[in-house]
Parts: C-alpha cells; sequence; structure tokens
C-alpha cells in the first residue's frame, strides 16, 4: 500500500517551477497609455512606450534577481536605439504572492525610417535560477518608400508650390510669378564613423539648352551623426519666378557631393512654365 500511495506522489512532486517568461507586452503613445494594436502604423521620430512583465522567476530566501534588456530592430535586423538594460532585484514577502516585475522602457524612434515590419526584442535572465527568456513585440511603422542604390544617386523628385503643401503636383506646370518648391531624395552615400553622414547639394534653373540662369548662392548641406544609420537625405528649395517670367520648357539642375565616399552624381528634372 505504501509504495502505491509514493507512486500517486510522485506526478506532484516531480513538477517543474512555471519557466522564466515575458507577458502582457504593450505599446502606448504615452506613459501608462492604452496599449495600441498590432497593426497599429507607428511613425519616424515618434516615442514608444513599451511595457511587459516577467514570470516564472525564482525566489531565495525573499530575494529575486531578474536583469533585463529591451532594444528595437529594423526589418534587416540592424538596431534603431541604443539597448536599454537595467534589473529587478527586490525583497518580496508573502503580500507579493502575484506580483510580476514590470518592464518600462521608452523608445525614440529615427528621424527617418523606411516603412516596414520591426521588432522591440526583451530578454531577461535570472541570475538565481541561471535561466534566459526572450521574446520578440513586432510593430509597423508607415513612411515613404525610397529605394537603396549602391552608388551616389538623387532621385524622386517631388514638385510642390509651397513647403507646406501636403501633396506633389501630378504634373510639373508653373505660370509666371508662382512659387516652386521642390523635394527630392538622396541616397547611396557612404557612411562615416558613428555613422556619419556628409552630403551636400547645389540646384539650378537651366534653360532647354541647358544654359543656367539662376544658381543656388550656397551649397545645401547634411552633416550629422546617428545611433542608427540614415537611409537617405531629404533635400529641398524653393524659388519664384517673376512675373514677367517667359513661358516654356526648363529644367531644374541639381549637383550632389558625397564628402565620404568621394561621389558626385548630377541630374536634371524638366518643368513647364505656361
Amino acid at each position: 500500500m505504501r509504495s502505491i500511495l509514493l507512486f500517486a506522489f510522485l506526478p506532484a512532486a516531480m513538477m517543474a517551477a512555471p519557466a522564466l517568461g515575458i507577458v502582457k507586452p504593450a505599446i502606448a503613445q504615452s506613459d501608462g497609455g492604452e496599449a495600441l494594436p498590432a497593426a497599429f502604423k507607428h511613425v519616424a521620430g515618434e516615442t514608444l512606450f513599451f511595457s511587459c512583465n516577467i514570470s516564472g522567476f525564482t525566489k531565495s530566501q525573499d530575494q529575486v534577481n531578474v536583469t533585463y534588456s529591451v532594444q528595437a530592430f529594423d526589418p534587416k535586423g540592424v538596431p534603431v536605439a541604443e539597448i536599454y538594460k537595467s534589473e529587478a532585484k527586490e525583497e518580496v514577502g508573502p503580500q507579493d504572492q502575484n506580483w510580476l516585475p514590470k518592464i518600462e522602457s521608452q523608445i525614440v524612434l529615427p528621424d527617418i525610417l523606411l516603412p516596414g515590419s520591426y521588432k522591440i526584442v526583451v530578454k531577461v535572465e535570472d541570475l538565481l535560477a541561471k535561466t534566459a527568456a526572450d521574446l520578440s513585440v513586432p510593430f509597423e511603422v508607415n513612411g515613404r518608400t525610397v529605394t537603396s542604390s549602391p552608388t551616389l544617386v538623387a532621385k524622386d523628385f517631388r514638385w510642390y508650390h509651397n513647403e507646406e503643401d501636403a501633396r506633389a503636383m501630378s504634373q510639373p506646370i508653373y505660370h509666371p510669378g508662382d512659387n516652386m518648391f521642390m523635394k527630392f531624395d538622396i541616397t547611396g552615400y557612404k557612411y562615416g564613423d558613428n555613422n556619419k553622414v556628409d552630403v551636400s547639394y547645389t540646384a539650378s534653373l537651366l534653360l532647354e539648352d541647358g544654359k543656367s540662369i539662376w544658381t543656388q548662392p550656397e551649397p545645401a548641406t547634411e552633416q550629422s551623426e546617428a545611433y542608427y544609420p540614415k537611409p537617405y537625405v531629404e533635400g529641398e528649395f524653393g524659388i519664384s519666378l517673376n512675373k514677367d517670367f517667359k513661358p516654356g520648357t526648363y529644367f531644374m539642375a541639381v549637383a550632389v557631393k558625397d564628402a565620404i565616399g568621394k561621389q558626385n552624381y548630377e541630374e536634371k528634372f524638366q518643368f513647364i512654365v505656361q
């Protein structure tokens, strides 16, 4: 009879402790805000308020000793912000039976990001039990798609009347006296130390035969360093046409220089004045 009772109690005695885990992950737009749905579209420059809890940790003599890290990555696995590290080293008592350590972190997204599926990776280590766990929390980023290039290029030239215009013109047709504002993308430049970018560009207005009738007084420059490599540089400039500007076909030319990669690129884009 004793052997039967011993066999009956074996399953309970051999039950493993709950495995170390990461539960209740949430991304919000403010500290303590409501969790956003997984399909929510975030944007570059946004601050993500991330939180989650740790479960299955070990308690030894009313002590908890857990370390953790949080970091966000782009679709290619490149980290977009510096890693956040901390620990939960607490004393717990009987009243804390249902207590779970909470991880809270703010992730500031870079000012320029390509659209796609990103992720937040959380890693936890229980120093008492010598166990570890990790969790990937996906999130979506919305934005403009700018195709990368192996060499320096200026492309996706867009025409506006004013800097504040939300949409580019469908056709670059202007009239005498109009304001002109242009935007374009620069990619294919090389990076220096600390993801340094050193790009400059000069715009010129050309007649149909290629003769220049206006050139930017000084080159516009983008010189910056960042934790995350800037995927592209957005160039922009504007001019105003005189009221007696002669109708015809013209070109806006852009000369781009990459100082780090020692590259140069020139391109011209046609527009019409009616």
